[in-house]
């Protein structure tokens, strides 16, 4: 089994775990040059703030609101990620570093654990030492492992841990995610695969395989494959860490 571990809106709660009267206020921290924000609290979600978007055109939304504004700390956050790091390793040793906020922990060779008890062990254990909000998701690939914390994130799972083990429950999770939310889909395929009548995960999972390699690419073909639960995405220990933006 393959876990993604990703600290919840990242910047922003690096800047509340030192300043802690941001807690439940809403707060928005931009890129380099002030232009944009780049992280958003749950609370600016709500207020319907895109990611992106640029500071003279909310400015309004962030008087009325009281938001928050920070300007990147990039020293911060990278020490922040650090020590998220070193906890993780405590875990397994088996992870790759997907970028600043997010890393894929493997799991072979742990099967006698429940995953899922042992999880929230690293999610409380990340609280309590760092102060820093974490979700996982667990399943037997990195690309439903995606899909499982995106749901853990959404669905704001008790003990903030979910694990997608068996078909039925890597059905359901698939059946209402729109094909754009699959990681690895851009846009523009997102846009061909709708054209197709594929708007869903699960209809993809679903898809011929054959087909869908000639049309489009290997790559895709390997997306249906990390559906279906077969891992095919390389699993790398120890890569460059991504510090920028995506």
């Amino acid at each position: 089994m393959i876990a993604l571990c990703d600290v919840n809106n990242f910047y922003v709660s690096c800047e509340r775990v030192f300043n802690p009267s941001l807690h439940n206020r809403p707060v928005i921290v931009l890129s380099n040059n002030d232009g944009c924000a780049v992280a958003r609290s749950d609370e600016v979600k709500a207020l319907g703030i895109k990611m992106g978007a640029p500071l003279h055109t909310i400015a309004d939304l962030v008087r009325d609101h009281n938001i928050a504004i920070f300007s990147s700390n990039y020293a911060l956050y990278g020490d922040m990620s650090h020590r998220v790091d070193n906890i993780i390793a405590r875990y397994s040793d088996q992870v790759e570093n997907y970028s600043i906020d997010e890393c894929f922990i493997g799991y072979k060779g742990f099967e006698h654990l429940n995953l899922i008890e042992y999880n929230q062990k690293l999610v409380k254990q990340i609280q309590q030492w760092l102060g820093l909000p974490v979700c996982v998701g667990i399943a037997p690939s990195k690309t439903l492992a995606k899909v499982a914390n995106h749901y853990a994130k959404k669905l704001k799972i008790p003990g903030s841990v979910l694990q997608l083990k068996d078909d039925l429950q890597i059905q359901n999770a698939l059946k209402n995610l729109p094909v754009k939310e699959i990681w690895g889909v851009g846009s523009r395929t997102s846009e061909k695969l709708n054209a197709m009548g594929i708007s869903t995960a699960l209809q993809l999972r679903n898809s011929n395989l054959k087909t869908m390699r000639s049309r489009f690419s290997v790559v895709l073909e390997r997306t249906i494959m990390e559906l279906r639960g077969v891992s095919c995405i390389a699993f790398d220990a120890d890569p460059e860490k991504k510090k920028e933006i995506v």
